[in-house]
């Protein structure tokens, strides 16, 4: 059996490193034209997790033995009399923060911290994510990655969720090469990658859109699929999305070839554009023909396509009388069917799945026991 050749370490970096310090161009234009583009976010709410912190913040604030303002000075005391700093006097101080100064002098605590906990990580608390958490929060993404990069604080933040949000927090922003930067770091300090982080890394390499962010997203995925790792739909899309901006649509095809399950919005969507940029059609005309085939059953999901998809399609066949007259007639029925959305190609890109919801929703539904028919236990139905 052939040996996979798997790209050594050093040329991933160096692709990243290339793309962000040499000035490349195209510094995420195609997504500005879509007002949605930069707002959106890609982590959901179970990942980033902002109004669980909240709401510790205010439990935390409203328990506290005498005021906020005691408990800073305290601490600040305790720095300069270079006493131990506890992993609770931490974790407190980081949900007292409410404004930049309170974050300095988090940082002033968390290095010390660090500094004498540094060797004891198994099992420890995992501080980044609070501190990213709080970041988010306070849009303090430049404390973020001063403190990330850090190499004085390497191994604190030693998980991925932690670089995850910070990058999201900097996609929001629509500040790309300074996420990318963090992908940089990440891929440095060896902290493996989830599937979220192949989602924003893929969706960065997207935004930017330059043939060195394609090269990037290639060779990311290349090295994914060897090590073995799980690159979900969402990550996929956009590789196959920049492909196509990029030109590369047999690239484009063999990916979207590979994604399981490619009925979603996005996923039909992007197979619009694969079949526009490879000039087929009649084919294109025969997908929006059976999409609107009155035989469906009404409990199968009608398929949806974007307005701006379907103009380009209607440019591809405009110059064939009878396509054309032909999409016309498909058009009116896809509108009349209510198959047709408003959502640019970039907005169902960048659209964040609602998280799943809570299992309380369906326990506090049953309030009897399945096996026994009696009343179920209030200590229960909380677990």
């Amino acid at each position: 059996m052939a040996v996979a050749f798997r790209p050594p370490k050093r040329d991933v970096l160096q692709a990243l490193r290339s793309l962000v310090y040499p000035g490349v161009g195209g510094s995420g234009s195609t997504c500005c034209r879509c007002p949605l583009g930069a707002k959106r976010y890609l982590l959901t709410n179970s990942i980033v997790k902002l109004k669980e912190f909240q709401h510790k913040k205010v439990a935390i604030a409203c328990n506290l033995p005498g005021t906020k303002e005691t408990y800073l000075r305290n601490l600040e005391e305790k720095l300069t009399q270079n006493k131990l700093i506890l992993k609770e006097e931490l974790k407190t101080l980081l949900h007292l923060c409410e404004s930049r100064d309170d974050v300095e002098l988090a940082k002033t605590v968390i290095y010390r911290y660090h500094a004498e906990n540094r060797n004891v990580t198994l099992g420890e608390y995992k501080f980044g994510p609070l501190f990213m958490r709080l970041c988010y929060e306070l849009d303090l993404e430049e404390s973020a990655v001063e403190l990330i990069k850090d190499q004085h604080l390497r191994g604190f933040f030693s998980d991925s969720t932690s670089f995850n949000i910070l990058m999201d927090m900097l996609f929001i922003k629509g500040k790309y090469k300074n996420a990318l930067e963090v992908l940089i770091e990440m891929k440095n300090q060896d902290v493996k990658f989830s599937k979220d982080t192949y989602v924003l890394a893929f969706a960065i390499c997207y935004k930017l859109n330059s043939p060195e962010s394609f090269k990037v997203c290639t060779t990311l995925r290349e090295e994914a699929l060897i090590k073995g790792d799980i690159l979900s739909r969402r990550a996929s899309c956009f590789a196959v999305a920049l492909a196509l901006n990029q030109n590369h649509v047999e690239k484009a095809t063999s990916i979207f070839s590979q994604i399981m399950n490619p009925e979603s919005i996005l996923c039909i969507n992007l197979s619009l554009m694969i079949h526009i940029q490879s000039n087929m059609s009649k084919t294109l005309i025969e997908i929006l023909k059976d999409a609107t085939e009155g035989n469906v059953s009404k409990f199968v999901k009608k398929l949806k396509f974007s307005e701006e998809v379907l103009a380009k399609v209607r440019e591809k066949v405009k110059d064939v009388p009878a396509l054309l007259a032909t999409f016309d007639e498909l058009y009116g029925k896809l509108h009349i069917n209510g198959q047709v959305t408003a959502y640019t190609l970039d907005a169902l890109l960048c659209h964040t799945p609602k998280g799943l919801k809570s299992h309380m929703v369906h326990l506090n539904k049953r309030t009897v026991s399945r096996r026994t028919f009696q009343p179920l236990s209030q200590s229960l139905w909380a677990e």
